[in-house]
């Protein structure tokens, strides 16, 4: 069971192994959501199913869980997603995009979300496994055949915080915010998608590419360890809360601290898409 990163060989071993998984093409656009279906076209691994950030892993219904740009849908929609896929309970999911994990980390924390322990990131990405020379598809995918899996919901395995949880600990020494956005962004130079310039007062600066190394592999669990280690100066890694613009890019930094054997962190999903938007929370710069 792979429950963090596969590897590119990996993949390939487990695709021979007669073992029950899936792969899930994650790739996604922020400013052009529609990209993601043309480039899921263009290219992909074969065998790969969609997960479309939008239509898959976010809801703006009643189902939502939290405000922002990308509310969580509810665990029971999600569910019954990955259901009406045929994805069932003892299979393993294979996670990936072409966008350093950006938007794959989304799918990776939901199904950890859950209750569902194996599911991992496919290291390097797209790019990988074509370096690769692994088998891709191009074209429009076939309609699936109508499966009902019943994919059970089990205990949350990770967790998230609300805006109403965070606000009241905003400023306290047992709450460490790390914000995943470029730093540009953090120090509110520029916003390009949402209303208020800026980051949650206190919130310390890790933008999620600098998880990955010059090759678009993630860095090894003993730079990563280093490096949070200096980020967090003595701070203690449980306090962390993890956010970004929408709760979509800050997962690798979630993934990595992980990684780097620093225990889990929680989630803020509704992240500054929806503190800023929230009447009477404070908001800063520099």
């Amino acid at each position: 069971m792979y429950t963090t990163l596969i590897s590119v060989q990996q993949l390939k071993d487990l695709q021979t192994s007669g073992k029950a998984f899936m792969v899930f093409d994650c790739t996604g656009d922020l400013m052009k959501p529609e990209m993601a279906d043309t480039l899921f076209a263009t290219v992909r691994i074969k065998g790969a199913l969609q997960a479309h950030l939008d239509r898959n892993l976010s809801s703006h219904d009643a189902s939502a869980v939290n405000g922002g740009r990308h509310p969580l849908p509810s665990r029971e929609a999600v569910a019954a997603w990955l259901s009406g896929l045929g994805f069932q309970n003892n299979m393993q999911a294979v996670v990936y995009d072409r966008n350093g994990a950006n938007y794959c980390g989304r799918m990776w924390w939901m199904l950890k979300w859950l209750g569902h322990d194996a599911v991992a990131v496919l290291d390097g990405g797209l790019q990988a496994w074509e370096a690769s020379g692994g088998a891709v598809e191009k074209g429009a995918p076939a309609a699936l055949k109508p499966i009902a899996s019943n994919f059970e919901l089990k205990s949350a395995l990770r967790e998230w915080v609300s805006t109403d949880q965070l606000a009241p600990q905003v400023g306290h020494p047992n709450l460490t915010l790390i914000d995943a956005r470029a730093a540009a962004r953090y120090r509110g130079e520029m916003e390009p998608l949402d209303p208020v310039a800026g980051h949650i007062p206190g919130a310390l600066n890790r933008p999620f590419a600098e998880n990955l190394g010059a090759d678009g592999l993630f860095k090894s669990p003993e730079v990563l360890r280093a490096e949070f280690e200096k980020l967090l100066a003595g701070r203690d890694p449980a306090t962390v809360v993890h956010h970004c613009g929408s709760g979509v890019s800050t997962v690798p930094n979630i993934l990595a601290m992980e990684i780097a054997g620093l225990g889990l962190t929680r989630l803020y999903p509704g992240s500054w898409s929806e503190w800023c938007n929230t009447p009477g929370l404070p908001c800063a710069k520099g």
